[in-house]
């Protein structure tokens, strides 16, 4: 029993020794395997890194010229510009957004939904015998959420209801002045439900002229899935404006995705023009395919219809929008080449090719404005 005792004792001093010895080699390896490696690194950011030291294949330029000074271009000037207007205007509108739903809600705090933006570009246009010409466009919406109620301010630039079928359907193809001259609305919107699905707004406001011009809008809208591959929303609204006078529009969108990062949709409008005692109507289908991160490709047809002096086509189109984004999340420029065939025209062919470079202003983070 002793001597087993003794054996045990005489293995454990053996394993000890041996893990020691090892334990030693292995520290003095590391150390001078660091010092190895910090002294190589130094060498490395000492000699290697060193503008003197790189080869001259590492430059795009010539030898003589690494020490010149940048040359100031219009190009340069006009991006330093514009980056410069986001870092100082994008805040302003947020803080505006901001100090206006405290004001209205009455709360120390604001509401995440702020909706509020400002959009700003220059646009020009080129048609058969026509020369490009700059436009500049300027768009906005203060939309408002207080904590009361549900109920928002909403200020325009332009209302839906007060720019024509065509117009809306062709928004992206025009120019500032070939658009309806519109007028500033400002409105209390109170958001309810109809059951669990339907979304219902009112509006009462004026359009900000004068003389004031009061107006009354309801829109009930719903969104549901058709089976596993459609998306289907809806859209009802009545509206009536005080000079002139009352209205109603339907609109039903659907959209599937067709693989290979494709997504088709369909739209179909109906809406009652009041002043002219008729209906107007359009049908336009599109696809889209975001190529990549910054640009999307999105081809559309449709055709647009009246029911005065009797059911007739006024016009069709068809157009290419190819939108990049410059940069961040709030500069893109669209390429839109485009054909109409208008009726006044006997549908003849009217081509054109718009450019148009625009900001977004916007206290919201991340918007989605690539669609």
């Amino acid at each position: 029993m002793s001597r087993s005792w003794w054996t045990l004792v005489e293995c454990r001093g053996l394993v000890f020794t041996w893990l020691f010895a090892t334990h030693t080699v292995l520290y003095s390896t590391s150390a001078s395997g660091i010092e190895d490696t910090l002294e190589a690194h130094e060498h490395a950011i000492t000699d290697i890194l060193s503008s003197e030291k790189l080869p001259l294949s590492f430059y795009t330029f010539n030898s003589d010229e690494r020490w010149a000074e940048p040359l100031d271009s219009y190009w340069l000037d006009f991006s330093n510009f514009i980056l410069r207007q986001e870092r100082l205007q994008s805040p302003k509108v947020q803080a505006f957004g901001q100090w206006a739903d405290r004001t209205l809600s009455g709360e120390p705090s604001r509401l995440p939904l702020n909706d509020s933006y400002l959009r700003i570009g220059i646009a020009t246009e080129s048609e058969y015998g026509n020369v490009f010409q700059f436009e500049p466009e300027v768009r906005f919406r203060l939309d408002v959420p207080t904590t009361k109620r549900k109920l928002r301010l909403v200020i325009e630039s332009e209302s839906d209801e007060l720019i024509p079928l065509e117009e809306r359907q062709r928004d992206r193809q025009l120019t500032a002045t070939e658009r309806t001259s519109g007028t500033s609305t400002g409105a209390l919107r109170y958001l309810s439900q109809i059951g669990e699905s339907i979304n219902l707004s009112n509006d009462v406001g004026v359009r900000l002229r004068f003389p004031p011009d009061a107006f009354w809008r309801a829109t009930a809208e719903k969104y549901w899935q058709a089976g596993d591959d459609w998306g289907l929303r809806a859209q009802q609204r009545f509206y009536y404006y005080h000079q002139d006078g009352w209205g109603a529009r339907s609109w039903l969108g659907a959209s599937r995705n067709l693989g290979m990062g494709w997504r088709f949709w369909s739209s179909s409008e109906l809406e009652w023009v009041h002043s002219d005692r008729k209906f107007v109507a359009g049908q336009t289908f599109s696809t889209s395919k975001r190529i990549n991160s910054r640009s999307i490709l999105t081809p559309r047809v449709g055709v647009l219809g009246e029911s005065q002096p009797n059911w007739r086509t006024t016009s069709a189109f068809a157009d290419l929008t190819w939108r990049y984004r410059l940069h961040s999340d709030w500069l893109f420029a669209d390429l839109i080449p485009a054909l109409t065939f208008p009726r006044e025209k006997n549908f003849k062919d009217q081509g054109s090719i718009l450019f148009r470079v625009e900001m977004y202003f916007t206290g919201s983070i991340n918007p989605d404005f690539m669609n």
